[in-house]
This record gives structure tokens, C-alpha cells and sequence, in this order.
């Protein structure tokens, strides 16, 4: 029986740069995070594939192996947009049980739909609707199966545009003809590959083979238990997500690589991601800092407090982080920094401390006031001191799992960059000296 169907937008930053600027279209293009020779492409163009180039790949060594290879800064608000907007047009078609990732969707079938006749209709239908409604530089692979780990393998098997479907009963005979390698798993990575051919287990069939029990030995925990589950179509209980975290990093610019100028960034860090924890609706127990310098020398702190949402609070912490560091570090130049609040606690869960609780209600209403600001005007409308000289640095980023927020991180463009309009004052009372005198009756 199938039950799910995964979506997968192939070179999904490059695809969405290519179907929005049509002089991109049949090039060779890359997308990194900023315009400069050392670092890294976060996504190539099928064009650029074709020509041997990678995720990652330096943008000197890229230009080294393409001569004319367009190289495009990210733009984050545009493909969260796009996302949007695919998001809504599957779910035309069929519900989206879960965003895996901005280039991966993850549905479920029911009904009729289990049928692979209708599955794959379906299927054909959804990539009809985005090159009707998106257009046709936005690729998608999908694949189907009776779990979503299945659906996951099948999508990545046929690409740019492939549609591939394997149902419980032909396994594992449909993966060994189809050429599945263990890597092409999710949930085998590198080393979890060594651990298994260091048990015997070099092939599909032979994963297939292993007992459950010894699938759990090689993990060393439940998952491999569960792993033997998913492998045979089994549709396991998902597990609620935990909120582990919030936190953002940066790589310092040249300009910025002074103890003074990174705590202001790291100011700036503190500030989005408190932001962040009261939308989310969380309170912070704790703090942690990320230093890292030349030479791979690298320092952390943390802090423990009173579970907060306050980022006045938080910048205290920080403060007392970044006094604690070494003396040794404080002359050597930061380059990469980074913050993060854990011990997360839902807001229903938080009870306000007896003495500060008057304080605590009165600073909820602040910092709501202060986001409310810089979502209508734009991020850094208004900001805390410590973060003063550094609120251009450390733009908006996608990460894998985490989809931000333009709405949060930018300005929610849905507000019209304006307040609510104020009541309108009420009518003046009349000046009576600019009438005539009653006339005597």
C-alpha cells in the first residue's frame, strides 16, 4: 500500500534564480551567500553539474573549471517566497504533512490515492500545476511509497525530473534492480556506512537480510531497530519535534575581525534570536557563545539563568560570557561567532518568578512593542545599543531544517511598512469669536 509522496526541487536556490531572471535560463550558475572568491556555492545550476561542478566548490576553483560561470548572491526572501507559493499549489492537490526542508515536501495519500495508478496521476498532476502556475525551470523529483523513508529513497533516484514509485511488496527486489547503494539511505551517512561494511553488511540485500536486533547492535541504539521498520513499509508513529534550540552564527567580514566589532555582532545575533524566542513562544534557561580564530583555536562560554524571554536579560549574559573569555584570547581576532539559547521551555510551561514578576509583565509589553516595530519598519528599526555600528551584518540565512521568517528577520511586507493608523482627533469645539453675537431676541 502507498501512503506517502516526497518532493523534491532539484538545485532548488539556482532553479528558483533561473525561473525568475530569465537571462539565467540554460547557463552555467551558482549561488553563494556572499560575493566573494574564497567562499563556497550553496547550490549549482543543472547546467553547472553537467560540467563537473558541486555543492560547496570554491567560487575561484568554479570559475577555474567554467570559464562564463555566472556567480549569484543568495537571496533568501525570494526563495522563501517561492517555497510559499509551491507549498500552496501541491496542497491543491493533496496535503502537505510535513516541510522537511524549503526544497522538500512531504505528503500523504489516502483513499483512492493509495492506488499506484492514481498515486502516479497524481503525481503528473502536481508537476502540471507548478509549470502552469510557477513555470518550467522549477524541477521537481517525486517519489512514492508505502512510508516517507521510502518516498525520500525514490525521490533522489530519477533527477531533475524523475517520478519513481516502489510499493511494500516489491521490496527489496525493486532497490536491488534499481542499483540502490547503501549511502543512498537517509539516515546512512559516511560513517554509519563504515559501521555496517564493518558487520558484513555491503549491500541492499544484506541490509535486508539482518535482523532487526542486529541492525540495532550496529546503531547501538533504537534506531537501528527502527531503521529495519522503515526499510520494509512500515508506517512508524512520527515523533513530535522538540525545540531544542535557537541561534544564529556568523562569519566576520575582514572589517570586523576586532574584539570590539565582533561583540557587536554577536550583540546583533543575541538580538535576532530573541526575537525569534518570543515568536516561537519559548523562554531561554541558558546561553551559549561561540568564538573561533585563526588556526582552528576556539573558545565557548555559557550561562545559566532564570528561564527569560527579556533581551535585556539576555544581553547581561552575554555581556558576562564575553568578560569571561581567556585573557590569551582577547588579543587574537575573531572570525567566526555565533549564539544560541537552549534549556528551552514553552511559554504555557513558564511561571514568572514571585519578585520580578511586575518587572517581567511590564518588559513582555516592551519587547512586544519592539518587535511589532521592526516587523512594520524593517529589521533594526529599533534596537538595543550593544548591537549599534553591527545591525547591517549578519543578514537573513536559510538552514537546512529552518525555513526563517522575511517577516520576522526582514519586514513583514503584509503590514504596508506602516503602523495602524491612529483615530482620527475628535472635532474642535467651535470659536465663537469668529461668529457674529447673537441678535437680541
Amino acid at each position: 500500500m502507498l501512503r506517502a509522496l516526497a518532493i523534491d526541487f532539484n538545485s532548488y536556490f539556482a532553479s528558483v534564480e533561473q525561473q525568475d531572471r530569465p537571462e539565467l535560463r540554460g547557463k552555467p550558475v551558482i549561488v553563494v551567500p556572499v560575493m566573494a572568491e574564497t567562499t563556497g556555492a550553496i547550490a549549482v545550476s543543472l547546467e553547472a553539474k553537467q560540467l563537473g561542478l558541486e555543492r560547496n566548490v570554491r567560487v575561484s576553483e568554479a570559475r577555474r573549471q567554467i570559464p562564463g560561470l555566472i556567480v549569484v548572491e543568495s537571496r533568501p526572501e525570494v526563495y522563501i517566497n517561492y517555497h510559499r507559493r509551491l507549498k500552496e499549489i501541491v496542497e491543491t492537490c493533496v496535503p502537505v504533512a510535513k516541510v522537511q526542508s524549503i526544497d522538500e515536501l512531504e505528503c500523504e495519500l489516502s483513499g483512492s490515492l493509495r492506488e499506484r495508478k492514481n498515486a502516479e496521476a497524481l503525481a503528473r498532476k502536481i508537476k502540471a500545476a507548478i509549470a502552469a502556475q510557477v513555470g518550467a525551470h522549477v524541477r521537481s523529483s517525486i517519489g512514492i511509497g508505502p512510508n516517507w523513508f521510502i518516498a525520500k529513497l525514490a525521490s533522489d533516484l530519477q533527477k531533475p525530473d524523475g517520478l519513481v514509485t516502489f510499493d511494500a511488496d516489491e521490496l527489496p527486489a525493486a532497490l536491488i534492480e534499481r542499483g540502490v547503494e547503501l549511502g543512498n539511505f537517509t539516515g546512512i551517512g559516511p560513517n554509519m556506512e563504515k559501521r555496517l561494511r564493518a558487520a558484513g553488511i555491503n549491500t541492499v540485500a544484506q541490509l535486508y537480510a539482518a535482523s532487526s536486533a542486529r541492525l540495532r547492535s550496529v546503531w547501538g541504539n533504537v534506531e537501528g531497530a527502527r531503521f529495519y521498520d522503515l526499510l520494509r513499509g512500515k508506517q512508524l508513529d512520527r515523533e513530535p519535534a522538540k525545540q531544542r534550540s535557537i541561534g544564529h552564527g556568523h562569519v566576520l567580514p575582514p572589517e570586523l575581525r576586532s574584539p570590539e566589532a565582533a561583540l557587536g555582532v554577536l550583540h546583533r545575533l543575541l538580538q535576532k534570536a530573541a526575537m525569534r524566542l518570543r515568536d516561537e513562544g519559548f523562554y531561554a534557561g541558558a546561553l551559549h557563545v561561540s568564538v573561533r580564530y585563526p588556526d582552528d583555536v576556539h573558545w565557548a562560554g555559557d550561562c545559566r539563568f532564570n528561564e527569560t524571554q527579556d533581551t535585556l536579560q539576555l544581553t547581561r549574559a552575554l555581556n558576562q560570557i564575553w568578560a569571561s573569555r581567556p585573557r590569551g584570547h582577547r588579543r587574537l581576532a575573531p572570525r567566526q561567532i555565533g549564539v544560541m539559547l537552549h534549556h528551552l521551555l514553552p511559554a504555557g510551561d513558564h511561571t514568572p518568578d514571585l519578585f520580578s514578576a511586575p518587572q517581567e509583565h511590564s518588559r513582555t509589553k516592551l519587547f512586544a512593542a519592539v518587535d511589532q516595530l521592526n516587523k512594520t519598519l524593517g529589521k533594526n528599526a529599533v534596537y538595543l545599543g550593544g548591537a549599534h555600528g553591527s545591525t547591517g551584518y549578519a543578514p537573513m540565512r536559510i538552514a537546512f531544517t529552518r525555513i526563517p521568517k522575511p517577516e520576522l528577520e526582514e519586514i513583514d511586507r503584509s503590514l504596508g511598512r506602516r503602523l495602524a493608523q491612529p483615530k482620527p482627533a475628535p472635532e474642535p469645539p467651535p470659536d465663537y469669536d469668529d461668529f457674529p453675537p447673537d441678535e437680541p431676541q
